[in-house]
Parts: C-alpha cells; sequence; structure tokens
C-alpha cells in the first residue's frame, strides 16, 4: 500500500555527488525501515543502506560506508541518499525499499523488502 517514487539521479563524473530522494504515498512510513538497493546490468540487486523508523540508527554496506549517507523526514513522508565521491562502479539503477524490522539492521537484505520503487538511473562517466 505504501507506493515509492525515486527521483534526483543522472549523469555525474567521477568524483562528483548526487542526491537521491525516495517520496512515499498512500500511507505513511514513520512506522517502517527504509532501505537503498542498486543493481546495475548482469549483476545482483546490491543492498547499499538502511535506516530504522526514527531515522536514529542507519547501516552500510561497505561498498558506500564513508562516501553515501542515508536519511529520512518523515514528516515529508521522504527518504535520501546522498552520494558523494561518486565511482565508475557506482553506476546502476538506485531502488528505495520498505523493510520489515525482524531481524537486526546489520543483516538487512532482500528478504526483508516488502515494497520497492520503480528505480532511477544514476550513470558516472570517467
Amino acid at each position: 500500500q505504501v507506493h515509492l517514487g525515486e527521483s534526483g539521479g543522472g549523469l555525474v563524473q567521477a568524483g562528483a555527488s548526487l542526491r537521491l530522494s525516495c517520496a512515499a504515498s498512500g500511507r505513511s512510513i514513520d512506522s517502517y525501515r527504509m532501505a537503498w538497493f542498486r543493481q546495475a546490468p548482469g549483476k545482483e540487486r546490491e543492498f547499499l543502506a538502511a535506516i530504522t523508523s526514527s531515522g536514529a540508527i542507519t547501516y552500510y554496506a561497505d561498498s558506500v560506508k564513508g562516501r553515501f549517507t542515508i536519511s529520512r523526514d518523515n514528516a515529508n513522508n521522504t527518504v535520501y541518499l546522498q552520494m558523494n565521491s561518486l565511482k565508475l562502479e557506482d553506476t546502476a539503477v538506485y531502488y528505495c525499499a520498505v523493510g520489515t524490522s525482524r531481524r537486526p539492521i546489520t543483516a538487512m537484505s532482500l528478504a526483508d523488502i516488502t515494497s520497492w520503487g520503480q528505480g532511477t538511473q544514476v550513470t558516472v562517466s570517467s
């Protein structure tokens, strides 16, 4: 019942920054854990970051830790992914997702996702 719409993707050069937005509609997301994943052609969908319902706790994949920041604004029903120091290998479709909280956030995986956005393309050029 929660519908997610990502925006903010685009074409940038290596080293640049982008901020992705995930606008939720249909119902409030303030009770849900949220996450970002990405998928490149020929690759499996990859977990990037997760955030607890209040925004108090975040967790990142090693590949983006220190470069990406997940945040949320529950009053505006929106989740963000700030991406800095982008690399060529960051090129992918980025997906926002609603997750459950049945497992520790450090174990967040595809199995925990209940809703997906449509994705937004991020392309990083050398």
